[in-house]
């Protein structure tokens, strides 16, 4: 008998997070939903339930603080397996700057250094439930990161904190995908679609332009499509393939988000 799937989405409690939550649960295996809001992931949870052929699980963390990340980490690190996990936790661009339990920017903190840290630490147990994915959901809202001033102390503009925070995660996708080759774990990265209906958008005060459907039909794709086996180290704006800003293809650039990563969290990246 084959072991049944174990899929890790974060940030599953609204939006494109709990839309591929509703499109997974009918299709067997472990899902395991995070959020860092226990009423909504219980709630989440009974949603669900009614339709869900396999297992359901829940795990509550807030990824504005490290230790918790550590702990969510943790946790996961008991399951047999991880098949599939989807960074898909973020914050957007409304508000003025404001710092994680750490003491880094708040939207570089959630958006980049949690995935960058769960990731990191969950890595071992993923290689060893290979075949299998990681996704990360990004942006194509990408600006370089300004390696002075990351923490955008000097001059905090929401956009900036946002599609810096966005490249730095489609970096993290190309190193992944280089150290991985070869390994069967795969790491993609796209941009689901621009301005979907979700409650980030809104509170920026957007009007979505790209329907939820379509965010989640190209994730999908991405989570479980045969025809993506063996792709690696790609960004897809959507289904289609993509180029995305320069820096993200930057070795030295990389070089010193990966140092700065591994002085923040204390995980060391392979070069």
């Amino acid at each position: 008998m084959a072991e049944q799937r174990t899929i890790v989405i974060t940030g599953a409690t609204d939006g494109l997070g709990k839309a591929l939550a509703s499109e997974l649960a009918p299709a067997g295996g472990r899902l395991i939903l995070h959020g860092r809001n226990e009423e909504k992931g219980q709630k989440l949870l009974e949603e669900l339930a009614p339709r869900a052929t396999g297992e359901l699980e829940w795990r509550r963390a807030d990824l504005a603080s490290l230790d918790e990340v550590r702990d969510l980490a943790n946790s996961l690190l008991e399951e047999e397996r991880i098949d599939v996990l989807v960074n898909n936790a973020g914050i957007g661009t409304a508000g003025g700057r404001e710092e994680s339990a750490d003491g880094d920017e708040l939207t570089f903190a959630v958006n980049y250094l949690a995935p960058f840290l769960l990731t990191r630490r969950l890595l071992p147990l993923i290689e060893r439930s290979a075949p299998a994915r990681i996704v990360n959901v990004t942006s194509a809202g990408q600006a370089p990161i300004d390696f002075d001033d990351v923490m955008l102390e000097r001059s905090y503009n929401g956009i900036q904190a946002y599609c810096q925070s966005k490249i730095a995660l489609v970096m993290l996708t190309f190193d992944l995908a280089e150290e991985l080759e070869g390994s069967g774990v795969t790491a993609n990265c796209l941009h689901p679609g621009t301005y979907l209906p979700t409650n980030m958008v809104r509170r920026a005060g957007v009007d979505p332009v790209t329907p939820l459907e379509d965010g989640v039909e190209a994730t999908m794709r991405l989570i479980a499509s045969p025809e993506l086996d063996g792709v690696n180290g790609h960004y897809f704006d959507g289904t289609s393939e993509s180029a995305p800003h320069p820096q993200a293809e930057d070795p030295e650039a990389r070089r010193q988000l990966r140092e700065l990563s591994a002085e923040l969290t204390g995980i060391q990246a392979t070069a």
